[in-house]
């Protein structure tokens, strides 16, 4: 495998943990907002379906991959199933606040049954691009609060428990399409992850806008009003989709790797705030 910056100490725990099995569901949970409500169900909409596929196309590749990636690829598929299972019980809560998810659940399956059709490591690549995404949400999510800031107790919870295992195991999918790819050249593997970063990033915004557009109609809320605050909040302060745009140059850089930002101390806070019960979660 070519060389990683993943540490080697790194720890990429197994933790089985429920969260929101408890509470009555609040149908604007976010700061009583429902802009920033429907932004982060629309994103949760699409997990389950898109984290088993993050989980088939690294899953692919193991039986190749060295030790001691062979043994992060497992942790990982462990992580994923368990952010896939507790993303479908937040997603049926805003069901029972009265949503229609199945549209937008609808909507990821399309986009990731077209991805699907690609070869694996097309669909190897597309993975590590989410999963840039994904890790850049999370480090933005614990290092400033405002992100989740209005938030209800156990959906900050929720988020923040994924975000923290988001950036655990952040390269875990790069390291295996670097393995992948070991025998390309160093321009023709930045090319192909590149361009379907591009691609990705596209499609990313359409499908997330268009599921926070439905819900919102289902509120009565898609107008200028709302969105201008939403827009607000995601590109301007805390930014989330403008720090997610500004990733994703970091990304397109030769030489890139997840781990060249080494946020493993913000990694050591959050496990410190889990262990205290901040954020409070059952375990299984």
């Amino acid at each position: 495998m070519l060389s990683t910056y993943t540490p080697r100490d790194l720890q990429i725990e197994k933790r089985d943990l429920k969260f929101g099995r408890e509470i009555e569901p609040t149908r604007w949970w976010h700061s009583g907002d429902p802009g920033r409500t429907a932004f982060f169900n629309a994103l949760s909409s699409t997990f389950p379906v898109g984290e088993k596929f993050f989980m088939t196309a690294v899953r692919h590749y193991r039986d190749g991959t060295p030790e001691p990636l062979r043994s992060q690829i497992d942790d990982f598929l462990y992580q994923e199933s368990m952010h896939s299972r507790e993303h479908v019980v937040f997603n049926r809560q805003a069901q029972d606040v009265g949503y229609n998810i199945a549209p937008l659940e609808d909507r990821a399956r399309r986009t990731i049954a077209w991805v699907k059709r690609r070869s694996p490591l097309q669909q190897l690549a597309a993975t590590c691009a989410l999963e840039h995404f994904t890790a850049t949400l999370a480090h933005d999510a614990l290092a400033d609060p405002e992100h989740l800031a209005g938030a209800t107790d156990e959906a900050k919870r929720l988020w923040q428990w994924h975000a923290m295992e988001e950036i655990e195991h952040k390269a875990v999918a790069f390291d295996t399409y670097l393995h992948a790819t070991r025998h390309m050249t160093p321009f023709r593997r930045w090319l192909k992850r590149s361009l379907v970063m591009c691609l990705t990033t596209i499609r990313f915004h359409y499908v997330i806008f268009r599921n926070t557009a439905d819900l919102l109609r289902q509120d009565g809320r898609n107008d200028f009003a709302t969105w201008r605050k939403l827009l607000a909040y995601l590109y301007r302060r805390p930014g989330t989709l403008r720090l997610l745009l500004l990733g994703v140059f970091t990304y397109m850089r030769p030489g890139f790797h997840p781990w060249q930002l080494d946020d493993r101390a913000l990694l050591a806070q959050a496990q410190a705030a889990l262990e205290a019960g901040e954020p409070k979660a059952h375990a299984a």
